[in-house]
């Protein structure tokens, strides 16, 4: 493994602490340097079963392991013209688990989300020496993935290496199936087609007949459906990921006394209200009796639904990058736009203090 160092001035460690993440991509660095570990490196197998480098980090003096299934079996490995989740899996992920194990981590963090799988954490338990057999009795042998769920019998459990404790830190509180469930909510994205949608719930339905468990449970759709795997094969424990990163960053600490809370994310939509970062932070400071208000890429179907405090919602509203300066400027320079709004925002509210 190539082991990386601790963010080392201070300058940089503050700035870090600032990171935020809900269980999806990034999560894992803001985790990781929020607490002052390090990254390790090791290839693994990828999304379409080729070879990837992927990191996992390490904190608690060496005790505990944080995995980002993105690293290995992220929707941004896969090519545009080749996603497919019914061709992907987790399998990758799982020898991330497992290299952290070999380090000597006791426990594991895994943040699910932005995977380009729908095969029910299917792929991880394999890697972990879970055994799938088919309707003849064979060993499935090659990583499963969403395309194969339909042709599991049966799991032998007994073989596999688990960590001490397994904490899965979800962006989504979705379940295993259904209209609102992993493959209806997240597989066109992942690039299935609408009746691949169908197969594929079909296949964690029939996965979640074999190895039991509660696939009502929110958040078992997460990933693809890996959350529903990680809690029914191994005993994980689900959390919002961005509670676990809040608590992390010390946020409650940062945010009382403050006027305004400014977050935000790539697209507000419908599914922000389900776990995501943006939503997290805004009900953590409402909570402090502190408002928030998101700069975001863009707005979705759904979006109003996010000022909504009949629906759960705490944000007080939201500025769209896209709507203000355009799609193109937009995605051209987000870093430079953001700053002018914030700037705008902030100047605006020592006005009315003022």
């Amino acid at each position: 493994h190539k082991c990386g160092q601790p963010p080392g001035a201070a300058a940089e460690t503050k700035r870090y602490q600032r990171d935020v993440g809900d269980g999806g991509e990034g999560t894992m660095d803001a985790l990781v340097n929020a607490q002052r570990g390090t990254f390790h490196e090791v290839e693994v197998t990828g999304p379409l079963r080729e070879r990837v480098n992927a990191r996992f980090g390490v904190i608690g003096e060496g005790r505990i392991a944080v995995v980002e299934l993105a690293e290995a079996s992220g929707l941004a490995l896969v090519d545009r013209t080749k996603r497919d989740p019914a061709r992907c899996t987790t399998y990758g992920t799982g020898e991330l688990i497992r290299a952290a194990m070999d380090c000597g981590c006791k426990d594991t963090i895994i943040c699910l989300g932005g995977s380009a799988t729908v095969d029910g954490g299917a792929g991880i338990a394999q890697a972990l020496g879970a055994r799938f057999f088919d309707a003849s009795g064979d060993l499935i042998e090659q990583p499963l993935c969403g395309g194969l769920l339909k042709h599991v019998s049966r799991v032998d459990r007994r073989a596999m290496i688990l960590p001490s404790s397994l904490v899965a830190a979800c962006d989504v509180t979705i379940p295993l199936c259904g209209p609102g469930g992993a493959a209806a909510e997240f597989g066109p994205q992942k690039g299935a087609a609408p009746a691949q949608v169908i197969e594929l719930d079909r296949g964690l339905r029939h996965l979640a007949m074999i190895v039991g468990g509660d696939a009502t449970a929110p958040g078992t759709g997460s990933a693809g459906g890996a959350g529903f795997g990680l809690m029914s094969l191994w005993g994980a424990r689900l959390e919002r990921g961005i509670e676990i990163i809040l608590d992390a960053v010390r946020f409650d600490d940062r945010c009382r006394g403050a006027d305004l809370v400014l977050t935000g994310e790539g697209r507000l939509d419908s599914q922000s209200l389900h776990g995501k970062a943006c939503m997290g932070v805004a009900r953590r400071a409402a909570a402090l009796g502190v408002p928030t208000i998101a700069i975001v890429g863009s707005i979705g179907e759904g979006a109003a639904d996010c000022l909504d405090q009949a629906k759960g919602a705490s944000l007080r509203g939201f500025v769209s990058l896209a709507d203000r300066f355009g799609v193109e400027r937009a995605m051209r320079e987000p870093a430079a736009l953001i700053e002018a709004v914030a700037r705008e925002m902030l100047e605006s509210r020592l006005q009315q203090g003022a």
